[in-house]
């Protein structure tokens, strides 16, 4: 794969400011129509689909909105990508910071990545998977 400026792992909370209004949606947004390589995952993918339903089925979205949220979630800047966290980075990291499970999944993920693009950044609106990131090299 091409050498581009600026690989960027999106999380959920990253991808969600960026669907729908909050207090990170601006930077989110922004960084949204930037230039550089947008990731993904299967799991990033996921959760925000899991908002998305709960917030149907919660009458915070109507079925329009559901819609074109989901449009927007396709059409966006992310290129989808299939990863598997090495093993021993997962381990390594569990012990090293207070992370939930699928926080600790996306930060021993983007590591994984690292290796095969440098100049990976991952972009979190959690508080503490941004720490653990910035202490990882990965802000």
């Amino acid at each position: 794969m091409p050498e581009t400026s600026a690989v960027i792992y999106w999380d959920s909370s990253a991808v969600l400011s960026a669907l729908f209004k909050d207090p990170n949606s601006r930077r989110a947004k922004l960084i949204a129509e930037g230039d550089g390589l947008h990731l993904l995952t299967t799991l990033a993918y996921a959760e925000v689909n899991a908002v998305m339903a709960r917030m149907k089925r919660e009458h915070i979205l109507t079925e329009v909105l559901y819609q074109s949220t989901h449009e927007i979630l396709d059409r966006g800047p992310w290129r989808r990508i299939s990863i598997a966290p090495e093993w021993l980075i997962t381990r390594r990291l569990a012990a090293k910071h207070p992370l939930r499970g699928a926080d600790l999944w996306h930060l021993a993920a983007a590591i994984s990545l690292k290796s095969e693009f440098r100049e990976l950044s991952l972009l979190t609106f959690d508080q503490r998977l941004k720490t653990a990131a910035e202490l990882e090299a990965l802000a």
